[in-house]
C-alpha cells in the first residue's frame, strides 16, 4: 500500500481539499475555505497546514470567534447547505466563543466544521495555558461544551484516527436529515504528530446530496387525505429551500389551488405575488396565512420542524385538523401527532403531483377566499410601510423604503429582535435566495457577521444587513473584516435606543418598562448617545446618519453605488410594531403579583391557554 507521511494537521487539510460536490452537474469544492483565529493551541500545527494550502483552501482572518462562526454558518445557509466552511481556534476562550454559534447551527440544521485546539493528549504540559482542570475526569476540556450542540463530535488522540473519523464528519455535514455542526477537538501535540497515511485516503471524492426514497404506504395515505380535503394549506419550511423544491412547489400549489404559507426558513419559496402565496405564518405571520390556517381542514407541512412560532404555540392544531409532515427527519415528521411522510421535499411533491395527475379539482371557493385575504393583507402592507407624516419612523416604514430601493436579487439579512417579525410579515421576496433571516436561534449579533458570510457565498448579489442598535452593539467586528476582504455589505441600522422588541413584550405582559430601553436602565450618565456612523467609519466603512425616510432612500442609492461596506443609521420609534396577524404566543405570566396590570395579563393568559390543546 502506497503511503505518504504527513502530520495530522496536514492530513486534515489535504483531505478537506479533496472533497467535492455535484451541484446541477457542476463539480465544486465542498469547502469554501476556513475562518481562523490562531492561538498557541492551533497556530503551529493547523496554521502550518493551512499556509501550505492557502491558494486552494483560503484562510480568512476574523476579529471575533463567534462572529467568524456566524459568517461560516451564513455561507452554508446561502449555499442551501451544499457547501460550507471550516472554523479553527485555539483551546480555551477561543473555542468557547464558538459554542453559541454551534447552538445556532444546530437549531437551524446548518453545516459548519469546527476544528478546535485541545489540551495535550500526552498530558506532559499539564495544566497547559487555558486548560480547565476537572480533577474527577482529566479527559474533559472546555471543548466538551460542544457535545450538546454538535451533530458529530470527536477528539483525536492519535493521528491515524482521522482515517475513520473524517468520512463520518463529511457524511454528517452533507446528510439532509442529520445536517448540522461537526466539532473535531484536536490536541495540539497530535496536530504536529506524523503518520504514514494511505495515499488512497486523499483521493478526490465527489459527493451528491441524497434524496431519501418514497414509502408507498405513506404516499398513498397522503393522497387519500388530500382527496378528502376541501381546504388544505401548505406550510413551506426550510426543507423546501434546501431540497431546491421551490419550482415544483409553485407548480403543485397552482395546479390544485392550495395556498402556501411560509416559515422563516421557508420564506421566499414562492414569489410574494404568486396567486397561491399567502405569506408568513405563525406568531410573526400575516392575517391572511393565519386566518387560512384556522379555516383549513388539512395542514400539509413540507420541510418544517413546526416550532412554536409557526404553530402559534399549537393554537391552530386540533384533532379536527389533521397534519401531514413531509420531512427527511424522522423526529420532525412525527411532531404534533402528524401523519409522517418521510421523504425529501422535492421528491415527495413530484410524487404527489404525478399520482394526482391533475385529477384533483380546484375548490374555487377556497381560491376566492385566498385572493380576498391576500388583497386585505396587501392593503395593510401599503398602509404600514407608507412614510410617516410626522415623528420617528417605524421599523415597517424603514423596510418599505428599503424595498422600494432594492433589486429583486438583493439579499436581506437579519436575526433577532423585532425586525425578523416585521421582515417575516412584510418583506416581499421576488427571488428564492433573497431572504436570509436566522430565527431558529434568534441570536443577537449574527447580523453583520452573517451578512459577510452571505457576501462570500454569493459575491454578485448586493447584501443588506438590517439590524437594531442592541444587536449591533453585541457584535459588529466583522464589519471591519468585510472591509478588509473587500466583501461589501450595506448595514441599515435602526436605532431605537435599547432593546425595543423585548420592551414591547415586557409591557404587553403587564410589566413596567425596565432595563430594556436606555431611558429605563440604571445609569449614572443619562441616556447614552452612540454615534454609530462614526463607529462604522472608524472600522473603515463608509457611513452616514439620516433623519427621514426620504433621506434614507437617497442614502440607499448612494450605498449601492459605493464599492466599500456602508452603514446607514436612522432613529426609529421603539413602540410601534405591525399587528401580529391575530396570532397568540405562549409567554408565561406570573400567577402571583401585586401589580394590577400583571394580574390582568394573567387572566387573559389563562383564557388564551384554554385554546391550546394538551
Amino acid at each position: 500500500m502506497e503511503t505518504i507521511r504527513l502530520t495530522a494537521s496536514q492530513a486534515l487539510i489535504r483531505y478537506l481539499t479533496q472533497q467535492f460536490i455535484d451541484i446541477d452537474g457542476q463539480q465544486t469544492p465542498v469547502f469554501g475555505g476556513t475562518f481562523a483565529i490562531f492561538g498557541h493551541g492551533n497556530v503551529a500545527g493547523i496554521g502550518e497546514a493551512l499556509y501550505k494550502h492557502r491558494d486552494g483552501f483560503p484562510t480568512y482572518r476574523a476579529h471575533n470567534e463567534q462572529g467568524m462562526a456566524h459568517s461560516a454558518i451564513a455561507f452554508a445557509k446561502q449555499q442551501k447547505r451544499q457547501r460550507m466552511m471550516m472554523c479553527t481556534t485555539s483551546i480555551g476562550p477561543g473555542a468557547l466563543n464558538m459554542v453559541t454559534a454551534a447552538g445556532l447551527a444546530h437549531a437551524n440544521r446548518l453545516p459548519v466544521l469546527f476544528v478546535v485546539g485541545d489540551t495535550f493528549a500526552n498530558r506532559t504540559p499539564d495544566p497547559v495555558l487555558q486548560q480547565i482542570e476537572c480533577f474527577g475526569d482529566p479527559t474533559i476540556s472546555v471543548n466538551d461544551c460542544f457535545k450538546p450542540v454538535s451533530r458529530y463530535f470527536d477528539r483525536f488522540v492519535r493521528p491515524e484516527q482521522l482515517i475513520t473519523s473524517l468520512p463520518m464528519a463529511i457524511q454528517t455535514l452533507l446528510d439532509p436529515a442529520n445536517c448540522g455542526p461537526v466539532t473535531l477537538a484536536f490536541p495540539q501535540d497530535v496536530q504536529a504528530e506524523a503518520y504514514d497515511y494511505p495515499v488512497s485516503f486523499f483521493a478526490e471524492t465527489l459527493h451528491k446530496i441524497r434524496r431519501p426514497g418514497i414509502e408507498t404506504a405513506e404516499l398513498n395515505q397522503t393522497l387519500e387525505m388530500l382527496s378528502k380535503s376541501q381546504r388544505p394549506l401548505i406550510i413551506a419550511g426550510g426543507g423546501v429551500q434546501y431540497s431546491r423544491a421551490t419550482d415544483v412547489l409553485s407548480e403543485f400549489a397552482e395546479s390544485y389551488g392550495i395556498p402556501v404559507a411560509e416559515t422563516q426558513a421557508g420564506k421566499g419559496s414562492l414569489p410574494w405575488n404568486h396567486p397561491m402565496s399567502v405569506g408568513a405564518i405563525g406568531v410573526t405571520g400575516t392575517t391572511a396565512a393565519n386566518q387560512l390556517a384556522k379555516e383549513a381542514d388539512l395542514i400539509l407541512a413540507i420541510g418544517s420542524r413546526l416550532q412554536d412560532f409557526t404553530t402559534q404555540s399549537r393554537t391552530f392544531i386540533d384533532a379536527s385538523k389533521p397534519i401531514i409532515q413531509i420531512n427527511v427527519g424522522h423526529s420532525d415528521a412525527v411532531k404534533h401527532g402528524a401523519h409522517p411522510f418521510h421523504a425529501d421535499a422535492k421528491t415527495a411533491i413530484e410524487s404527489l403531483h404525478t399520482a394526482l395527475c391533475n385529477t384533483r379539482e380546484v375548490n374555487s371557493g377556497w381560491t376566492d377566499r385566498i385572493a380576498t385575504l391576500n388583497r386585505q393583507w396587501h392593503a395593510t402592507y401599503d398602509e404600514v410601510t407608507r412614510p410617516p407624516e410626522k415623528g420617528l419612523p417605524s421599523d415597517a416604514q424603514v423596510l418599505g423604503a428599503l424595498k422600494r430601493q432594492t433589486d429583486a436579487t438583493d439579499v436581506i439579512v437579519c436575526a433577532a429582535g423585532g425586525l425578523p417579525g416585521e421582515l417575516h410579515k412584510l418583506w416581499r421576496c421576488d427571488d428564492i435566495s433573497s431572504y436570509h433571516v436566522e430565527y431558529g436561534f434568534s441570536c443577537m449579533g449574527y447580523e453583520v457577521a452573517g451578512g459577510l458570510g452571505v457576501k462570500l457565498a454569493d459575491k454578485h448579489r448586493e447584501v443588506f444587513v438590517v439590524v437594531g442598535d442592541g444587536s449591533y452593539m453585541m457584535m459588529n467586528s466583522e464589519l471591519a473584516t468585510s472591509v478588509m476582504l473587500g466583501a461589501k455589505v450595506i448595514v441599515i441600522l435602526l436605532d431605537n435606543r435599547g432593546f425595543g422588541c423585548i420592551n414591547r413584550l415586557q409591557k404587553a405582559t403587564g410589566n413596567k418598562p425596565f432595563n430594556n430601553l436606555f431611558n429605563d436602565c440604571l445609569s449614572q450618565q443619562g441616556t447614552p448617545g452612540i454615534d454609530f456612523a462614526a463607529h462604522a467609519k472608524s472600522m473603515g466603512a463608509d457611513s452616514e446618519k439620516v433623519s427621514t425616510i426620504e433621506e434614507l432612500e437617497q442614502a440607499i442609492v448612494r450605498a449601492k453605488k459605493a464599492t466599500n461596506s456602508y452603514l446607514i443609521a436612522i432613529d426609529t420609534d421603539p413602540d410601534i410594531s405591525t399587528p401580529n396577524g391575530d396570532a397568540w404566543w405562549d409567554v408565561a405570566i406570573p400567577q402571583v403579583s401585586d401589580v394590577n396590570e400583571v394580574k390582568s395579563a394573567q387572566k387573559m393568559y389563562v383564557q388564551a391557554k384554554s385554546k391550546q390543546p394538551y
